[in-house]
C-alpha cells in the first residue's frame, strides 16, 4: 500500500507549536501590541498623524491591531495591498512607490471599484504629463505627492531642484490635485549612534518642510507634509511642519534595526521555527530545515558591526542562545554555528528538537510565508492564524 502523501494543511489544526511542520512562521502578539503601542504614543507626543507601512504585515489581522476602532491611514508598497485593504475596508493610502503609467491606471480602477483614495508618488516631469493620460483612459483624476530625496538614499527630488515646481505644474495641468510632498531617510539604516539617528531625523524633517514651503510660496497648498523610516520616527525630537509619519518594520523589528540601535532584540516579534535535522560535531555544525527559502537572503547585518549571519537562534520558546546565528544556508538548508570569535559553546541540540530564528530583515522572512502562527511569549500555545498576501 502505498504511504499517503502528508497534507500541510493538516497543520493548520495544530494547537501548538511543537505540532507545527516546519519551517513556519511565529508571531508573538505582545511583542506586536508592544511595539504597535511605543511608536503611537511617539506620534501623539509629536503630534503628527501616524500613517503606518503595512509593506511588512501584509495582513489585515495584524493592521486591525493598529487601528482597534476601524481602518486609518496606511501606506502600501504594491497595489495588490491595495486591492486587499481596500477589500477590507481601508479607504486612506499612499502607494509609496513611483507611478508607471500601468500602476497610476490600475490604482485608478482599484479606487473606483472599492472608493478608496489612493494618492500615487511622482518625481518627474514625465511622470506627470502621463497623469493626463490616464485621467482620459479612466475619466479620473486623483492625487499625488512629489517624492523628494533628503540623503541621497535613491529616488525623488532634491528640495532644492528647479524641477519640483516644473513637476507640480505639470500635475495641475494634468488636472489632478497635488497633495503634497513625501521623503523617506533611508541612509539611516547604516547609522548606529543615537546622535546620528536624531541628525538623520532632523535633516528628513528640515528637507520636506522645506520643499513644502517652495511648493506652497508658488501657489502649492501641499496639504500632505509626510515623512518616515523606522530608526528616524523613533529619534526624531521635533516633527514642527510635518504633518504625517511613515513606519512599517516597527512593528515586528528585526536584527538590522537592532543594530541601528532602535530596538532590544527582546522586541523582534517575528520568527522562523525550524527542525534540527542532523548534527556535524566535528565541524561545530547543527543542521535545520531552515534555508533562504524560509528565512531570506537578506543579510542587512553583514555591514554592521556584528553580523547576525542569516538569523540569530533562540530556543523553541524564543529565549536566545548567545552568539549562535545560522552562518550557511541553502534552499531548505541552515547551518548553525557559533558567531566566529565568539568563547561560547553550540547548545547541546538533537535530531527533532526546535529552534527560533530572528531575522535579519522582517519584512523578507515574513514575504517567504503565506501565515503568521501567533504565539504570546514564551507560551508553547498557538493562538490564531492570520494570512498574509503576497505578489504585486
Amino acid at each position: 500500500m502505498d504511504t499517503p502523501v502528508e497534507d500541510r494543511t493538516a497543520t493548520q489544526d495544530a494547537a501548538r507549536i511543537g505540532d507545527l511542520i516546519t519551517p513556519a512562521l511565529l508571531l508573538d502578539r505582545e511583542r506586536l501590541d508592544r511595539n504597535i503601542r511605543r511608536l503611537a504614543s511617539r506620534a501623539r507626543d509629536l503630534g503628527v498623524t501616524l500613517r503606518p507601512h503595512v509593506k511588512t504585515a501584509k495582513s489585515v489581522d495584524v493592521v486591525r491591531r493598529l487601528f482597534p476602532d476601524g481602518p486609518g491611514p496606511i501606506t502600501v508598497s504594491t497595489l495588490a495591498e491595495a486591492e486587499y485593504f481596500a477589500g477590507h475596508g481601508y479607504r486612506d493610502m499612499i502607494y509609496a512607490v513611483g507611478l508607471s503609467p500601468a500602476s497610476a491606471l490600475r490604482a485608478m480602477q482599484i479606487g473606483r471599484r472599492s472608493g478608496a483614495d489612493i494618492r500615487l508618488l511622482l518625481d518627474t516631469v514625465e511622470q506627470a504629463d502621463a497623469l493626463a493620460g490616464i485621467r482620459s483612459a479612466t475619466g479620473m483624476a486623483g492625487s499625488v505627492l512629489i517624492e523628494l530625496d533628503c540623503d541621497d538614499h535613491r529616488g525623488g527630488l532634491k528640495p532644492d531642484d528647479p524641477r519640483l515646481i516644473e513637476v507640480a505644474e505639470r500635475v495641475v495641468a494634468s488636472g489632478w490635485t497635488l497633495a503634497g510632498v513625501l521623503a523617506h531617510a533611508g541612509e539611516s539604516y547604516a547609522l548606529n549612534t543615537p546622535e546620528a539617528l536624531e541628525r538623520a531625523a532632523e535633516n528628513e524633517r528640515q528637507a520636506t518642510v522645506h520643499a513644502a514651503e517652495r511648493l506652497r510660496s508658488h501657489g502649492h497648498a501641499c496639504p500632505i507634509v509626510s515623512i518616515g523610516s523606522t530608526p528616524t520616527a523613533h529619534f526624531a525630537r521635533s516633527l514642527e511642519g510635518v504633518t504625517e509619519l511613515r513606519a512599517g518594520v516597527y512593528m515586528f523589528f528585526d536584527l538590522v534595526q537592532h543594530g541601528v540601535g532602535v530596538c532590544a532584540i527582546d522586541d523582534l516579534a517575528i520568527s522562523v521555527l525550524a527542525t534540527v535535522i542532523g548534527t556535524k560535531p566535528e565541524k561545530g555544525w547543527v543542521l535545520v530545515d531552515a534555508g533562504w527559502m524560509a528565512l531570506s537572503r537578506d543579510r542587512g547585518t553583514a555591514s554592521q558591526p556584528v553580523d547576525q549571519g542569516y538569523g540569530l537562534v533562540c530556543d523553541a520558546a524564543g529565549r536566545v542562545f548567545e552568539d549562535v546565528i545560522v552562518a550557511q544556508a541553502s534552499q531548505e538548508h541552515g547551518i548553525l554555528t557559533v558567531r566566529p570569535g565568539s568563547q561560547r559553546k553550540l547548545p547541546d541540540l538533537n535530531v527533532g528538537d526546535r529552534v527560533r530564528i530572528l531575522p535579519n530583515h522582517a519584512c523578507a522572512m515574513a514575504a517567504q510565508h503565506e501565515v503568521y502562527n501567533v504565539v504570546a511569549g514564551t507560551r508553547p500555545d498557538i493562538e490564531a492564524r492570520w494570512p498574509r498576501i503576497r505578489g504585486w
